[in-house]
């Protein structure tokens, strides 16, 4: 059993309390039950997203009976993605495992994940639930997944669970913020970490309908706009404001010359026509495209000196592995490790 006594204990299970709680001393309980079962070094760090008081007092008596709980409460809701955050920083396991505070996966399947995690070799391996939902639940997971692949080019099947085991180099390489707790699994492969997917079964507590209202479909489709932008975009803007800027800007010049070929060959005036007034907004508003693309490179070029292209997943010196998949700025705190064939 974990005492809590260790500093840097092995695994660090994060627990993110937000809007959607379940039972959560039983939740926590039946961690804790689990992975004492393992005999795991571990602890439990239970983020509150914003002030709770009757989840504060539950996890409190949760607390007394083991030291290897931890409470985080945060000062106002900062949203999971904050909460994220504040137990990647507040924990200090070398391989973070994310929980929801409801049921989603069963706790017995945690013994399997860790055992697929350590022999796979990957950096992040991301729980996809084997679910048997409506057919309108299956729509919209389907049509989610499907647009997600379609704008990053990346295909998962279940980003929506928040059961995940990764390295803790993947949440230093990762800064989260806005709703992008539920696009971890492709931000990390966007840094060059290697994501897998393992099948487990969906805990039969699960009763989430999974019903949104129009806004929050509408804020889906923006979050997936923003990944898209953040995974293709960020450090070349002027490839993706230049292409619309020049396509628009074209438009605008074909039908300004087709305008002017009418008015000198075939005596069509331009003074009652208000297309004129289109075509050379058209011209105009791509070239202010173009020229914001322009600015996001002046921008990534001024700050380039901070900035990293890319990630290095281990350093060999004298045959000997010193460092996995980490920044350059992290070199102080590497470690010797045996090397391995992974």
């Amino acid at each position: 059993m974990n005492t809590g006594m260790k500093s840097k204990p092995e695994y660090s299970v994060i627990v993110t309390v937000g809007t959607r709680v379940d039972d959560l001393r039983e939740i926590v309980a039946e961690l804790v039950g689990t992975l004492d079962a393992q005999s795991l070094d571990y602890e439990v760090v239970v983020v509150l997203d914003g002030p709770m008081q009757s989840c504060l007092e539950e996890l409190r008596e949760i607390r007394s009976g083991t030291g290897c709980v931890r409470i985080v409460e945060l000062a106002r809701r900062f949203g999971e993605s904050g909460a994220l955050a504040a137990g990647f920083s507040e924990s200090s396991g070398e391989t973070i495992v994310t929980w929801p505070a409801y049921r989603q996966v069963e706790t017995g399947e945690i013994p399997r994940l860790i055992e697929a995690f350590d022999s796979s070799g990957c950096d992040m391996q991301i729980a996809v639930r084997q679910r048997d939902g409506g057919s309108f639940d299956s729509f919209r997971r389907r049509a989610f997944h499907a647009m997600f692949r379609l704008t990053s080019g990346m295909r998962f099947r279940d980003l929506g669970c928040g059961v995940r085991i990764f390295d803790r180099e993947v949440a230093k390489e990762i800064s989260l913020y806005g709703d992008q707790h539920r696009f971890l699994p492709a931000l990390a492969k966007t840094r060059g970490f290697r994501v897998r997917e393992i099948d487990v079964a969906q805990s039969p507590a699960d009763r989430f309908e999974g019903r949104y209202r129009l806004r929050e479909y509408l804020h889906r489709f923006l979050d997936i706009l923003t990944v898209y932008f953040l995974v293709r975009f960020t450090k070349k803007p002027l490839r993706f404001f230049g292409t619309i800027g020049f396509l628009v800007a074209a438009f605008g010049g074909l039908f300004t010359a087709i305008l002017v070929v009418q008015r000198l060959f075939m005596d069509v005036a331009l003074a009652s026509r208000p297309a004129l007034v289109l075509a050379s907004l058209l011209v105009v508003l791509g070239v202010q495209i173009f020229a914001l693309g322009l600015i996001g490179e002046l921008i990534i070029f001024t700050h380039a000196t901070h900035l990293k292209e890319y990630a290095v997943r281990r350093v060999i010196e004298n045959g000997v592995p010193v460092s996995r998949q980490c920044d350059a700025s992290h070199n102080s705190d590497h470690e010797t490790v045996p090397e391995s064939d992974n």
